[in-house]
């Protein structure tokens, strides 16, 4: 057993996949930051936010300028690239991948005016960007631009951002469906700590309250309209990876669970006297289905990744079944991660019921993870709606 466990000691998430090479990424502090937010898991819980000292280390190594065009110093890095560190952050602690994830956001603002996105990321290619849709409150024109108003939940990093977009109806605007959002400096909106869950609890996912803030209408953007300035990042489809970069939180929660019952399988006997975890058959038999469901999953959702990333770098068309698969493989990958992390927590009996034992976090955060709106059962069934040719939800593909 010793000695698949040290084959996968880091895990296939951690595997590399660099498709193109992050520009002066540094690999050993990376590692160090990863061992740092292993060793701080309950500091997050605690809290309800991920330090701002871990925020202030992943501006220090890029993160957030993943996606930033080049001519305000941002990285050439491929969604693959991006992917696989926020999953290896996600493996360390889940809630500081979710949140880590959010460095895509230049992606959500590629949708605003060019002069605005200059605006933002000319003098802080660093800016941190969070934001809460739903539900999308009522605004109205006034002087000056749009007078907002209102409470947005969900709003995950707002402790360490700089800019926040929030959801808004406006008499007029037509979003196709899609909802329009205005973004404000995070220090014209309040936050109300309501976050307390059971899973991914680190994310400071409060509530965002807005009172009579004026925002210009060059500072507004439909969420998930085609990029005023064109980049290979900005072309690659803006909603889909909203949740993958969720989706890979979970993934990276499930393979931590993973890894423990490897790493514990040698231990202790039973308080039955029963054999040790690694010498049951149906420990062997559930470890080694978790094994094939996990890398099965993973293979296909970075599979799928790639192939419309060389599309969009190819300038080809992306049709409406390939973004649905990059949706289908998404989601596929949560509800994989939430199954094996389930079934890490169960095969490990009454080993993993005490509050120090890491699996009970490990399989909240994936559970958790499959809960959200990008990635549930509706995702599938608008998968299926366009397989079957019937128009999806709009933003979905």
């Amino acid at each position: 057993m010793l000695a698949v466990n040290e084959n996968l000691a880091d895990g296939p998430s951690s595997a590399t996949v660099s498709h193109l090479p992050f520009q002066t990424f540094d690999e050993a502090r990376f590692s160090a930051l990863l061992g740092d937010i292993r060793a701080r898991t309950g500091e997050f819980r605690a809290q309800r936010h991920i330090s701002q000292d871990i925020i202030e280390e992943l501006k220090a190594l890029g993160l957030y300028r993943s996606f930033v065009p080049e001519q305000f110093g941002g990285r050439n890095v491929t969604p693959m690239r991006f992917l696989e560190l926020i999953e290896r952050i996600a493996e360390a602690d889940g809630s500081a991948g979710w949140v880590a994830s959010f460095a895509f956001g230049s992606k959500y603002l590629a949708s605003l005016p060019a002069e605005t996105v200059a605006k933002i990321y000319g003098d802080n290619p660093d800016a941190v960007f969070c934001g809460g849709v739903f539900p999308p409150q009522k605004a109205k024109r006034v002087d000056g631009g749009i007078l907002v108003n209102g409470r947005w939940p969900f709003g995950s990093g707002c402790m360490g951002s700089d800019y926040t977009g929030v959801g808004i109806l406006v008499e007029g605007a037509d979003g196709g469906g899609l909802p329009l959002m205005a973004v404000m400096p995070s220090e014209k909106v309040r936050i109300e700590e309501t976050w307390d869950t059971v899973g991914m609890s680190g994310t400071g996912s409060h509530d965002l309250v807005v009172e009579d803030v004026v925002v210009p209408e060059d500072w507004t953007f439909v969420r998930g309209a085609g990029a005023s300035i064109d980049t290979d990042q900005f072309r690659f489809p803006t909603l889909p990876m909203a949740a993958q970069v969720l989706a890979i939180c979970g993934f990276g929660a499930a393979r931590a669970a993973l890894n423990h019952v490897y790493e514990v399988a040698g231990g202790r006997k039973s308080i039955t006297g029963a054999p040790t975890l690694g010498d049951r058959v149906n420990v062997q038999l559930h470890l080694g289905e978790a094994e094939g469901k996990m890398r099965a999953a993973r293979s296909w959702f970075y599979a799928e990744t790639e192939k419309v990333w060389d599309l969009t770098v190819a300038r080809e068309d992306i049709s409406r079944e390939q973004t649905a698969a990059l949706r289908l493989a998404a989601s596929h990958l949560a509800r994989t991660g939430a199954e094996v992390a389930r079934a890490c927590y169960e095969m490990t009996g009454t080993m993993g019921i005490f509050k120090d034992n890491p699996l009970s976090t490990y399989m909240a955060d994936a559970m958790v993870t499959a809960q959200h709106a990008f990635l549930t059962e509706g995702t599938f069934i608008n998968a299926g709606k366009v397989f079957l040719g019937h128009d999806p939800i709009p933003g979905y593909a």
